[in-house]
């Protein structure tokens, strides 16, 4: 398994580098269910975050990256239960990817709630307002 950093996973999807998409789809294309991808937890967030803020990917097109990496055999996702979860809440919901995230990685971790100063996070992915 080789880990993937969130810079390979933001040419893979922006494609808005020639070389480096290039090399980035050439890598993710060699991965297979036997010698997987892996993807953390910051590096899956630090890629929403990107490509929302930096390159202005719709939230409908976040939830398809989302979902091409989920339904992809060839990449591991840490805490895929929580991804996967955080993804519906998301697709729900007016609440960041991150916020979703956040609070699904908690109730999974065995938290009774996860509380925050975020209005949005509290109105929708679930947190409760301090």
């Amino acid at each position: 398994m080789t880990g993937i950093d969130t810079n390979i996973l933001v040419r893979f999807f922006a494609q808005d580098d020639p070389d480096q998409s290039h090399r980035a789809d050439e890598f993710l294309q060699s991965l297979s269910p036997e010698d997987q991808g892996f993807v953390s937890l910051v590096s899956l967030a630090e890629l929403i975050w990107v490509l929302r803020r930096r390159y202005g990917v719709s939230k409908s097109q976040l939830i398809q990256c989302l979902r091409h990496l989920l339904d992809s055999p060839e990449v591991v996702l840490e805490g895929q239960a929580a991804v996967a979860q955080a993804l519906q809440r998301f697709a729900n919901a007016k609440s960041d990817f991150a916020d979703c995230l956040i609070e699904r990685s908690g109730h999974l971790g065995g938290c009774r709630e996860t509380v925050t100063f975020d209005v949005n996070a509290s109105s929708f992915s679930g947190m409760r307002l301090l």
